[in-house]
């Protein structure tokens, strides 16, 4: 990979990371909406092994980058472990400035899910899984030809059923709402071709 492309990515995943990171920390998890089926999954090892749910959360991703470097190689595997990171330190910092007077859990729930898809959106475009669940949307994809927002939305579905059916449905209705927003945002930003639309716009003037 040349140094300018590199760069290009690393900054794309940066802000992708980040962008997720965002949604979660300062509209999600505060509340307490699950981002997906990782979240999910480690609500349930929480639930049955009683593990910490920041641990829980880690195994559930690096479970999944098991799986990266099997079918995606040792280049996704590595970006997605950078992404997670990012995504990581992004949620521990949004998360200092949340404010809770004046704040809507639906508009919270809306505006969390459009930066969470953001977020994700541009990892997947650059081949690259946001962790948990995405590893495994990203495949899908790439297997069909397709976008990888519809895998990511059912896989995450039938992980929040089972856990609702496990342990609580009030947060499922919400949760499944959040991942139909998100899902969409991930299939635009996967989708729409930024160079192509600059270039229209720059030949109209």
């Amino acid at each position: 990979m040349k140094m300018k492309d590199f760069l290009r990515k690393n900054s794309i995943v940066i802000a992708g990371g980040a962008i997720q990171g965002i949604g979660m920390g300062l509209f999600l998890f505060p509340h307490a909406i699950p981002s997906g089926g990782a979240g999910g999954m480690a609500v349930l090892l929480n639930y049955f092994l009683s593990l910490d749910m920041g641990l829980a959360l880690w195994v559930v991703n690096f479970s999944m980058l098991v799986v990266a470097v099997r079918y995606l190689g040792n280049s996704c595997a590595l970006w997605t472990m950078f992404a997670i990171s990012i995504t990581s330190v992004s949620v521990t910092v949004s998360e200092h400035y949340y404010i809770s007077q004046f704040r809507n859990e639906w508009v919270d729930l809306v505006a969390g899910s459009i930066f969470l898809g953001t977020g994700i959106g541009m990892l997947l475009r650059e081949g690259v899984s946001n962790g948990g669940v995405g590893v495994i949307a990203l495949i899908i994809a790439r297997h069909r030809n397709s976008l990888p927002g519809a895998a990511l939305f059912w896989i995450n579905c039938s992980i929040f059923v089972l856990t609702g059916s496990i342990i609580s449905w009030e947060i499922t209705v919400q949760a499944l709402i959040s991942q139909w927003i998100s899902t969409k945002m991930v299939d635009i930003v996967y989708y729409y071709n930024f160079n192509q639309a600059y270039s229209l716009s720059w030949r109209k003037k």
